[in-house]
């Protein structure tokens, strides 16, 4: 028996225990080779290196082992992770003292089974037999860290699966006093209204379907104003409880700024210009970035999951390796006296693939060297300079 996350597991003794099981699958999604029987032989290669008994390298013992995996644990260590690291995050890293959190969506494809194609159907502009199963995934992302707070997962069309109803499922990761930013599919009124319940505040670019007039409101300065909004009627995902519990009008700051209209919960332009709401909205490219290096750098755009349950698992895991990752970029950024977010991903990939394996294997002092030397490297591992972004 041992005790993971909050869950108590229980199991016999096998040489795939529940953290073996899970040291190498995190391996696994971070290899350039992706492949069971990669994961099989690291383990193997390791037992080998203890002076314990070869097992087999055939991939059958260890493939079950992944199922019985709970995903629940997979999903809360990979949150809890995430929570720690935008917990932690130091007063110099944040913006006047509070903590920004992206939201974002995306897809994934994954094998075409039966099972994946009835929980994640294909796009349906694609012919029967010659598309693959989507998932759609929205992410919460700490700015200050990189590090991703929450996710959920649904299908990538159907009611009650789109990416406000997806957003919805993961509010409760985000905490008093945070601000969230997100692109203009995330602004409508009953999302404002629920982050003002919550007293998080937010920066979003306008919908397209809301019409802006500077002429109306309480004005500010020049395309800057404060107007009403009005409650909407209620949408079915709603239910008259909720809808009648939300307020009749919303006071909300519609800005002009760099080509865009953005909607914000700041209204004192004293405290936040017009110019810091551009600023802000600014810095939403970061959750597309890191979006791509979890899709691109570590793989995870395309699935190996035969199932819905080992898909799920299979986006916690990849969700858990690179929240790994961000902690021990954070780490260095402590140690270099640099924001986490100024250190290249990619960067520190590298210097990781290079450092840990010396580290599992030395001993005392040996190890607290390469372990400093390896923070010391990752922290020069800085972004280039974007401009404009």
């Amino acid at each position: 028996m041992r005790f993971l996350g909050e869950q108590v597991i229980k199991f016999r003794d096998r040489i795939f225990s529940p953290v073996v099981t899970l040291s190498a699958f995190i391996a696994q999604v971070l290899s350039e080779d992706h492949s069971c029987a990669w994961a099989v032989a690291q383990v193997n290669a390791e037992r080998v290196a203890q002076g314990k008994k070869a097992c087999s390298p055939e991939t059958g013992a260890y493939c079950q082992a992944r199922q019985r995996l709970p995903k629940n644990l997979i999903l809360q260590l990979s949150r809890e992770t995430g929570a720690k690291l935008h917990r932690d995050t130091l007063s110099d890293w944040q913006w006047r003292g509070r903590k920004i959190v992206l939201a974002d969506g995306t897809t994934v494809s994954m094998p075409d089974t039966p099972a994946n194609q009835a929980e994640f159907p294909q796009p349906a502009s694609q012919e029967p037999g010659l598309g693959f199963p989507l998932a759609r995934l929205v992410i919460l992302l700490s700015l200050a860290t990189g590090g991703v707070l929450d996710m959920a997962v649904g299908p990538n069309k159907g009611k009650k699966t789109g990416e406000h109803a997806l957003l919805r499922e993961i509010l409760g990761a985000l905490s008093p006093d945070d601000i969230l930013i997100a692109d203009r599919y995330y602004c409508s009124y009953f999302l404002l209204a629920i982050l003002l319940q919550m007293k998080v505040d937010a920066v979003f670019q306008i919908h397209a379907s809301r019409r802006v007039d500077f002429r109306r409101g309480r004005r500010l300065g020049k395309r800057d104003h404060i107007v009403e909004w009005s409650k909407p009627v209620r949408p079915d995902w709603m239910d008259m409880e909720t809808y009648e519990a939300m307020p009749f009008t919303l006071s909300i700051r519609e800005t002009r700024v760099g080509g865009l209209v953005l909607v914000s919960t700041f209204l004192d332009p004293k405290k936040v210009s017009r110019e810091d709401l551009g600023d802000l909205y600014k810095l939403r490219w970061t959750v597309e970035i890191n979006l791509k290096f979890i899709k691109e750098i570590m793989k995870m755009g395309v699935l190996r999951g035969q199932s819905p349950e080992m898909v799920k698992k299979e986006i916690g895991v990849h969700l858990l390796a690179y929240n790994l990752i961000r902690t021990i970029m954070a780490q260095a950024a402590v140690r270099g006296g640099i924001a986490p977010n100024t250190i290249s991903f990619k960067g520190a990939l590298q210097q990781m693939d290079a450092f840990t394996g010396k580290i599992a294997h030395a001993a005392g002092d040996g190890r607290a060297r390469l372990l400093d030397a390896m923070l010391r490297a990752i922290a020069h591992c800085r972004i280039g300079n974007r401009p404009g972004r």
